[in-house]
């Protein structure tokens, strides 16, 4: 079966749109999305492997503040190639139903690290360090 120009089309629209959505909530929700990505690497690093359930626990968001944020983090660090999907697992978040969710998997420690280092440093230069449990400081 062959794909009809109006199926890849289509497509290529639609990964133009998600794509375009994400931008936008990595620069409205930044200081999140900059949280994530240090969490989403102290994990990648400590474990090899990780999922969006590893930054939702790491990261608590406020009230009035959506976690579609989230599906930010990881865009940069996959265009940069640090890590890549390794297919998909089921959340262990009771409220999230068991639905799937992509495990994202180390590719490149060198590059992760300096992502995580240049993250440290954009967080100090903001005033915006914790300490976290997986043995990393990650933005507050």
């Amino acid at each position: 079966m062959t794909a009809r120009p109006y199926d890849i089309d289509g497509r290529a629209d639609g990964e133009r749109r998600r794509d375009a959505a994400l931008d936008l909530l990595a620069a409205r929700r930044d200081v999140y999305v900059l949280r994530g990505r240090r969490a989403l690497l102290a994990v990648l690093l400590g474990n090899g492997t990780a999922t969006a359930d590893d930054v939702r626990a790491a990261v608590e968001l406020p009230a009035g503040i959506g976690p579609k944020l989230f599906g930010a983090v990881p865009k940069a660090l996959l265009a940069a190639g640090a890590i890549a999907a390794d297919g998909y697992g089921k959340t262990t978040r009771p409220t999230a139903h068991a639905r799937p969710v992509t495990v994202w998997r180390l590719l490149n420690r060198g590059k992760a690290e300096s992502w995580l280092a240049a993250l440290t440093l954009t967080c100090r230069t903001l005033g915006n360090l914790e300490t976290h449990s997986y043995g990393s400081q990650i933005s507050k």
